[in-house]
């Protein structure tokens, strides 16, 4: 088991077709591990999203599953009555374990069962069968369900399972047996972990960044569904949530924040540890002098979840007190939230304040747009360990964000932390950074420290190297926690280059193959 093992890894719509965040720690950390072999597996939309990252030569191959491409598997539903009979007692248990857990609760169990409906390639054509709506429409309508009240129609049952049977296409996804499947995200990305474990014997690694579920909630708000497909799907994502955490033989959140999460969320303490995301110092240098007129700076992908009406509506208030002020964005909307920014350029001209707002679009050197503020912001309600703060702690300047995820854990001392959706609270901690340049000053040299000493992208990866080894059954292989002792010159940092002994591991993995051409596969 130890030797020729690889690791695929498993995205939901992030690496290698978005830019930032998640997708910038995938990369990091492939990269970090030239003696690793990879393969990545990433779920998209369409399947036609482009790869915007270039693919490091020790990832082996790249497969784009789309969740709303052709249909997978055979074009007709299963016609012989044991097939049919099978599938519809299996989606009966599963749709009950989604709206009467208390009673029908065993969802693994039958989540297992459309597994191997999947694997033998009937799931999808089987979902698209009326008999399958029929199905729903009877469960959804018991009087005993809170969902009979709210009147389920037809058309709420046809919505429900189009979105579970495009949800649940992952579970036809084969990876490779002799890999270590390691899931960026809770989620769908967890579903060929969770088939490759208990049919092929693969160990299953689950990373969190931000909490996926949390962020399903906040989502469904605004979808245009009905309450009870709206209940059904939340159900669904929370079931599979709790099955992750149970079943995953390793949980590395990127902070206590999630952790505390994951723990209510059913995952035993045990098997739970916390690696920080980590950023290369010498990447992102001290950014010198300042701008000479007074700046916010922001990075990251214009999305909802980023909360930019906030900041723009704080920026709009520290600027009727500051005039000279400018709030200079850096980052790009993916495709889909086109809308978005268009909301937030219409927003800015409303409050009068469309002239002080500089939209930079994606940033080469991402370090360039920590350089460009005096104080760099983060409004986002939702986040993880977020990149853009450690990035800009790096680059030596101070930060306000919002108080979500792990943010105040990764800012420390170093900055101000504030409550989301306040836009009067961020104005003011604005105001009373851009206010003081002693303390400014004083909190950006403690941010760059706090940086080297906890948030070394080398203690990340070499974290990883390790659980990898280990979960491949590599014998010897321990897993221990970065030191996180005080590195009085942090020059000392850069003169050691971090991944400097990894060729001491590389023979207990697969040598990586000559990368594909083409893109995605």
């Amino acid at each position: 088991m130890s030797q020729g093992r690889h690791v695929t890894m498993l995205t939901e719509g992030t690496y290698p077709h978005v830019h930032g965040g998640v997708s910038t720690w995938c990369d990091q950390l492939i990269r970090g591990m030239p003696e690793v072999g990879f393969t990545v597996t990433s779920l998209t939309g369409s399947g036609r999203e482009p790869v915007t990252w270039e693919l490091p030569p020790n990832v082996r191959t790249h497969t784009a599953v789309p969740l709303w491409g052709p249909r997978p598997g055979r074009a007709h539903a299963p016609r012989r009555g044991a097939d049919r009979r099978r599938f519809l007692h299996s989606f009966e248990r599963f749709l009950l374990s989604l709206l009467d857990p208390d009673a029908h609760g065993d969802f693994g169990a039958a989540l297992d069962a459309l597994t191997d409906e999947a694997r033998a390639g009937r799931l999808s054509a089987a979902l698209r069968t009326e008999t399958a709506v029929r199905t729903l429409m009877r469960l959804w309508t018991r009087p005993s369900l809170p969902t009979a009240a709210a009147g389920p129609t037809v058309h709420d049952a046809l919505t429900a399972v189009d979105l579970l049977e495009h949800a649940l296409r992952p579970l036809a996804v084969r990876i490779p047996e002799d890999s270590v499947a390691h899931a960026v995200s809770s989620g769908l990305a967890t579903l060929p972990a969770l088939a490759a474990q208990r049919l092929d014997g693969v160990p299953f690694l689950l990373t969190e960044h931000g909490i996926y579920l949390r962020e399903r909630y906040l989502g469904y708000r605004t979808e245009a569904q009905r309450w009870p497909v709206k209940a059904l799907m939340l159900g669904f994502y929370r079931e599979l949530n709790t099955l992750g955490y149970e079943r995953a033989d390793l949980i590395t959140p990127c902070n206590r924040y999630n952790r505390r999460w994951e723990e209510r969320g059913g995952a035993l303490p045990g098997k739970i540890r916390t690696v920080y995301n980590g950023v290369d110092p010498h990447a992102f240098p001290h950014a010198g002098a300042e701008p000479s007129v007074p700046t916010l700076s922001w990075a990251g992908r214009i999305d909802p979840i980023k909360d930019l009406e906030t900041l723009i509506r704080a920026f709009a208030l520290a600027r009727a007190e500051l005039p000279a002020l400018r709030l200079r964005l850096f980052g790009a909307a993916p495709a889909g939230c086109e809308w978005y920014a268009t909301g937030l350029e219409k927003l800015a001209a409303e409050l009068g304040v469309a002239d002080g707002v500089f939209w930079e679009g994606r940033a080469g050197d991402v370090a360039r747009a920590y350089a460009a503020g005096h104080v760099v912001v983060l409004s986002s309600i939702s986040e993880g360990f977020p990149f853009s703060i450690i990035e800009a702690m790096s680059c030596g300047r101070t930060t306000v964000s919002t108080d979500v995820g792990g943010v105040r854990e990764a800012v420390g001392d170093t900055g101000l932390v504030v409550p989301p959706r306040e836009p009067e609270a961020l104005a003011a901690a604005a105001l009373e950074l851009l206010r003081d340049d002693e303390r400014r000053a004083a909190l950006g040299r403690r941010a760059r420290q706090r940086v080297v000493d906890l948030f070394t992208l080398r203690r990340s990866v070499d974290a990883f190297r390790q659980i990898y080894l280990e979960l491949a059954g590599t014998p010897g292989a321990v897993y221990e926690p970065p030191a996180a002792e005080t590195v009085a010159d942090w020059t000392l940092e850069l003169r050691d280059p971090w991944y400097q002994e990894h060729t001491a591991w590389g023979h207990h993995w697969s040598e990586p193959s000559e990368p594909e051409t083409g893109g995605v596969r």
